[in-house]
Order: structure tokens, then C-alpha cells, then sequence
């Protein structure tokens, strides 16, 4: 039997121990494992209890299930559901009873997805808009993935080929009635008037900045500068939690320490490097290497410094924020989240040993998170691939309003709304399928 075509279970709720686990199966030996393990089928979307027993009839546990018949599923196969207790040895009995079956086995990742990807459940953006939703981390990148997976790029993608298609049909008509005198141009005519607003329109969405990109993929700051300037110490604070080992040793930070952060809403990967310096160590040498690629491939580096910022220069594309550090060595005072003081956009002055100015060092770059992301959350793209395609997809357009003949303008729409087919996961995407559903987890 296809692979396709065979019966697949997984855990589809976190991982073991927890109170609850949720067990789906989907293919078309669903109804018949139900039955066989729980002794009996309820009502279709309707929750019933049942005693789980194997093949031997040994209780395997004391169980809820549910039954969604085929088409009228998440998968649009037959699928069933039991929601069992999440201790790992009734897990472990569940799944050698559902292994047990003939064509049955686990699922691999992302293909319960897949399967109502190919049931027609949802289009190839609805399931790269449930990726996103999964691996979500604020909830500013989960309110844009639930956009996705309710349709936003795919409705308009599909309604933009529907366009194209009864664009190109008006112009293959105008070709076969090319001997009827002004029909032609009666076809034609309203064609192009479409065939131009739709270029247009896409070519819009096309050039449009990419913060649906940049809030999926997130925001990387970098803590670079000097060694033993504390920018381990400024990496616990922001993370509030001790994420790198402060040491008063220079050289302590040897590798790249990444921290994920919620920051207003906007993603953001804190990135503490190896000081910066000459050093005949070799370890520390691959550090210092590592630590200028990771600040030269930010999108913002803060420069730690304790002494006259006037003295550093720092040049790199991206943009570098000096922060001054230690103020409490000359403000023996009590600390103070208001003490600390921003000189400027581009340079601060704090104490991250007791928390000077680091309130006033995140405010502004919560400020400068907004303005990279931007404020617009409607943004139709948020992968390359949607923005590679939809490229092509207006550059077909626009070679077919060059006017060199109705064959060669059917044949760019015909072009046009085949990549149209690619983003939606419609037409000549295998390869594609393969990358995007292995990125899912198992059970999903």
C-alpha cells in the first residue's frame, strides 16, 4: 500500500508526562481501529468515554474518544481522537496497540497537515500560515500567522488567478474569432483594461517592505564591544534570567549565546559575543571571529564601552548604539532603574550590574523594534517564496500588456497563472511540499 494511502496516528499534544494527551488517527482504518480498541463508535463529533483494550484484552486506559467521518474532518479523511492520561507508559501501551494494526504507523512530521493540504482543506499558504502559528513566540507573529491561516495572501491569490484565467480566455477567444471583423477587439480590449489593475496591484504587494517577513524571522541585536565590559551582564538583564557566565576574567565569553525575547510584542534574538581584541589564544580567536560576524549580520549592535565613548569607532553597515556601562562606579548611590540617561538616539549610559538605565536602554529598543517592523500588520507576504513567486507572477503580467501578439500575451498569462497555481501549492510544487511539511512537528 502508498504510503498516502495508509492509516497514521501521532501524539498531537506536548510531550510526556502532562495531565492530558491527545492521540489523532486519520486515513481510512480510523472507524475501524476506534471500534476495535474502544468496543464501540460514537456519534460523529460528539466526546463519549471508553476503556481502552489491546488485542489481548488488556486495559490500556480509561479514555475519551471522538469520531469525524471523512470529508468533514481537519484532514478530510476519516479521523479519530482519544484523549487519554499523559503518563509515558500509557502513551507507549496506546501506541503498540495502534502499531499492532495492519497498514497502520506513526506519521511523519507535518503530515496530517499535508494530507488536508491534498484533501483540499487549505491552500500550500494556510499551511505555512499554521507553521508560522505553531512556532509563534509573541503575539504580534501569532496574530499575523492566524491571518495567514484564515486566508489573507490565499483569497486574493486565488481570486487574482480566476482573474487571469478569464483574462487569457478572452484573449484565446479573440484569437479563434480572429476572422470575424471587430470581435477580436471586443475580447481584447476588456482583457487588457484587467490585465493592467491586476499588474498593478500585485506589482503593489510585490513591492511593499517586508514586515511580514521581518516579524516572522524577528529582530537580532548584538552585544559586541571590548572584553570585560559586562555585556554578559547586560544580557542577563534584558533576559532577566543568568543566560551567560559573568566573570571578572576577560575572555570569560568564548562562543555566541542567543537569547529569544519578547519585547512589546516584537521577537528579538540577544546575541552576547566574545570581546573583541587581539589575543593569541586560538579559542578565543575563533570568538573574536564569530562575535564580528554575528555583529556585522545584525540588524543592531549595541557597542558596550566603560570609559569616553568619543574614543570608539566603530564602523559597520549596521547600525551601532554605544552604551556606556559601570556608571555605578562613579554614582556609589542607591540603584535606580531612572538613573542611566540616553544622549541622543545612539548613545546610553548604564549600569548593568545594578540596573541603571537599563528601562530606559529597553524602551528604546522597543522604539526601534517598531520602527523595523513597522506599524502595519496587514502585510500579505511572510516567507521569500511567496515574494519570489508573486514576482514572477507581475512580471508575466507586464510582458503581456507589451502588445506583441494575442498568442504570445495568452501564453504570459497562461504563465502568470501558473505561479499563481506554485504559491497556492496547486501546481508543480513537490519539492516544495517536502521542505515546507518537514518543518512541521510530528502530530501536526
Amino acid at each position: 500500500m502508498h504510503p498516502r494511502d495508509q492509516t497514521i496516528f501521532a501524539l498531537s499534544s506536548g510531550r510526556p508526562p502532562s495531565a492530558i494527551s491527545i492521540v489523532r488517527i486519520s486515513g481510512a482504518h480510523a472507524k475501524t481501529i476506534l471500534g476495535a480498541l474502544a468496543g464501540r463508535v460514537p456519534a460523529p463529533r460528539t466526546a463519549a468515554r471508553a476503556l481502552l483494550l489491546d488485542a489481548n484484552q488488556e486495559p490500556i486506559d480509561d479514555a475519551v474518544m471522538l469520531w469525524f467521518p471523512g470529508p468533514k474532518s481537519a484532514t478530510g479523511e476519516d479521523v479519530a481522537e482519544f484523549h487519554v492520561h499523559g503518563g509515558r507508559a500509557v502513551l507507549a501501551a496506546l501506541f503498540a496497540a495502534l502499531s499492532s494494526f495492519e497498514n497502520t504507523r506513526t506519521a511523519e512530521p507535518g503530515e496530517f497537515t499535508r494530507r488536508a493540504f491534498e484533501n483540499g482543506k487549505l491552500d500550500l499558504t494556510e499551511a505555512e500560515g499554521l507553521d508560522d502559528l505553531i512556532h509563534a513566540d509573541t503575539d504580534r507573529q501569532r496574530r499575523q500567522a492566524l491571518r495567514q491561516l484564515k486566508g489573507l495572501l490565499g483569497d486574493r491569490a486565488r481570486n487574482w488567478r480566476a482573474q487571469i484565467i478569464e483574462a487569457a480566455a478572452l484573449i484565446e477567444a479573440g484569437i479563434d474569432f480572429s476572422d470575424e471583423g471587430d470581435v477580436p477587439a471586443e475580447l481584447i480590449a476588456p482583457a487588457v483594461a484587467r490585465i493592467e489593475q491586476l499588474q498593478k496591484e500585485i506589482q503593489e504587494v510585490v513591492d511593499a517592505q517586508g514586515q511580514s517577513e521581518r516579524l516572522r524571522d524577528g529582530l537580532v541585536v548584538a552585544i559586541a564591544g571590548p572584553p570585560n565590559v559586562g555585556k554578559s551582564t547586560l544580557m542577563n538583564q534584558l533576559a532577566r534570567r543568568e543566560v551567560a557566565i559573568v566573570s571578572p576574567h576577560a575572555g570569560t565569553t568564548r562562543d555566541v549565546i542567543e537569547v529569544q525575547l519578547d519585547l512589546d510584542g516584537y521577537p528579538v534574538t540577544m546575541i552576547d559575543t566574545a570581546g573583541i581584541r587581539e589575543t593569541n589564544d586560538p579559542v578565543e580567536q575563533e570568538g573574536v571571529r564569530r562575535a564580528r560576524l554575528r555583529a556585522a549580520e545584525a540588524d543592531l549592535v549595541l557597542w558596550l564601552v566603560e570609559d569616553d565613548p568619543r574614543e570608539h569607532a566603530v564602523e559597520l553597515a549596521t547600525p551601532v548604539w554605544i552604551v556606556r556601562n559601570k556608571i555605578d562606579l562613579n554614582a556609589p548611590d542607591e540603584p535606580s532603574a531612572s538613573h542611566g540617561r540616553a544622549w541622543g538616539s545612539s548613545y546610553f549610559e548604564i549600569s548593568a550590574w545594578r540596573g541603571d538605565g537599563v528601562r530606559i536602554l529597553i524602551a528604546a529598543l522597543a522604539g526601534f523594534a517598531q520602527d523595523y517592523f513597522g506599524s502595519d500588520e496587514g502585510g500579505l507576504i511572510s516567507r521569500e517564496r511567496q515574494r519570489a513567486l508573486l514576482r514572477e507572477t507581475a512580471a508575466s503580467l507586464q510582458r503581456s500588456m507589451t502588445g506583441q501578439g494575442e498568442e504570445l500575451v495568452a501564453e504570459d498569462l497562461r504563465m502568470a497563472a501558473h505561479s499563481l497555481g506554485r504559491l497556492l501549492g496547486r501546481i508543480d510544487v513537490e519539492d516544495v511540499l517536502d521542505k515546507v511539511f518537514r518543518e512541521f512537528c510530528i502530530g501536526k
